[in-house]
């Protein structure tokens, strides 16, 4: 049984929680409100900003003429693909480098250059060598989210408590026993938060693919609303990118939740 103290302390946390979410909700809503009012109104150029009513009527008319799914569907396969490749490639990399540390030494400069290269300058030649497709857009998006997976990872098992790994050692431990027992353990939480960065990365690299070679896809959306000055499309290309990655941050949350959990 919890002290009365402690259901008191429960419910104010509960309390503040409500209250978050409520200013979080309200502070959209004016957001949207406002904005609404300022084109209704002409305070703004509905041309440069459009305004939320043009943009639900350009999502409304895109379900309609049955494209909207069509390029929900191509960026969310893209992404997914993308970071799922990134997550697996960057965490088998990163035990790699960590299991033998004169790889690390070699190969760290490299990283270090390729992380700071801004990618977009690499997309030309990833045309010529991979074609204007998919696979473009799926290695763009590698490029941009697994050199960084692979630098905090590695990051994060080097700075694991060195006393854990001493205690198994004194016991005779191996290196994968360690690496299964104490790095992997103590790096949930690293590797989580490396999903939620990946999301967004992975989701920054395939607008990039999309824009340079792609003919399906919201980047492709937004590319061809600002080619044709109809900034609704391009807006309403935005909104659907923000909801998606506020769908897969929290995906990537309530995986946090059951690891943490059990």
């Amino acid at each position: 049984m919890y002290s009365l103290e402690h259901k008191k302390y429960l419910q104010q946390l509960r309390k503040n929680k409500i209250f978050v979410i409520f200013m979080q909700i309200f502070i959209l809503i004016f957001l949207i409100v406002l904005w609404e009012m300022a084109a209704k109104f002409k305070w703004i150029n509905t041309f440069v900003y459009s305004s939320p009513s043009k943009i639900l009527s350009t999502i409304v008319n895109l379900h309609n003429t049955n494209n909207l799914y069509q390029h929900i569907f191509t960026t969310v396969y893209e992404t997914f693909i993308s970071f799922s490749l990134a997550t697996i490639i960057g965490v088998l990399i990163a035990t790699i480098l960590w299991w033998n540390k004169t790889l690390y030494k070699i190969f760290d400069p490299f990283l270090t250059v390729l992380n700071s290269l801004p990618k977009v300058a690499l997309g030309p030649i990833i045309i010529i060598w991979m074609g204007a497709n998919i696979k473009s857009i799926i290695f763009m998006a590698l490029l941009v989210s697994v050199i960084i997976t692979i630098i905090n990872i590695y990051q994060g098992f080097v700075n694991t408590d060195i006393n854990k790994i001493k205690l198994l050692r004194s016991f005779g431990a191996n290196k994968f026993q360690i690496l299964t027992k104490v790095i992997f353990p103590s790096n949930y939480s690293n590797i989580i938060s490396m999903l939620k960065i990946n999301v967004s990365m992975s989701l920054i690299g395939v607008i990039m693919g999309e824009f340079l070679v792609s003919k399906q896809g919201i980047g492709y959306l937004i590319m061809y609303g600002s080619q044709i000055f109809n900034l609704s499309l391009v807006m309403s290309g935005i909104i659907l990118l923000a909801l998606i990655a506020t769908i897969m941050y929290y995906l990537v949350y309530l995986i946090e939740k059951l690891v943490i959990k059990n």
